[in-house]
């Protein structure tokens, strides 16, 4: 997605010390355009806060923006949010959670599963159904 400039954001429910450490590691902090904590706006998730403030920032309709989401919360914010969601939880024993049920794309393996190349194939395709899994 970088290479094709699709404009990135992690907005996180972690602190931004938490944030910036993990990226700093991964090296995403390249790819990105901006970080949302929860520290930054009122509600955290499983409010919209976070996903909105990305979108704003990122200069972005929220219905054209698409969440990775490992967390039952944020993929109930995602959809409160008016995103599409990837949903690839953290523990895939939960991925019968109800909130992963308003997900675009259930990764139902969870991140043992999960290929960025997989999402992108996905992504580039016609998907509108709700309830898809990989």
């Amino acid at each position: 997605l970088a290479g094709e400039g699709v404009p990135m954001a992690v907005a996180s429910g972690s602190s931004p010390e938490a944030i910036a450490t993990i990226l700093a590691r991964t090296g995403l902090d390249a790819h990105l355009r901006t970080v949302v904590s929860a520290d930054e706006v009122a509600r955290g998730k499983p409010a919209p806060d976070v996903f909105l403030e990305a979108a704003r920032r990122l200069g972005a309709d929220p219905a054209r923006c698409v969440v990775l989401e490992d967390a039952a919360p944020g993929a109930a914010a995602a959809h409160a949010a008016g995103m599409r969601c990837i949903a690839i939880p953290y523990v895939a024993g939960q991925a019968d959670a109800p909130e992963f049920a308003t997900a675009e794309l259930l990764v139902r393996g969870g991140q043992e599963d999960f290929t960025a190349r997989a999402a992108h194939d996905w992504l580039r395709t016609d998907r509108s159904d709700v309830g898809e899994t990989i």
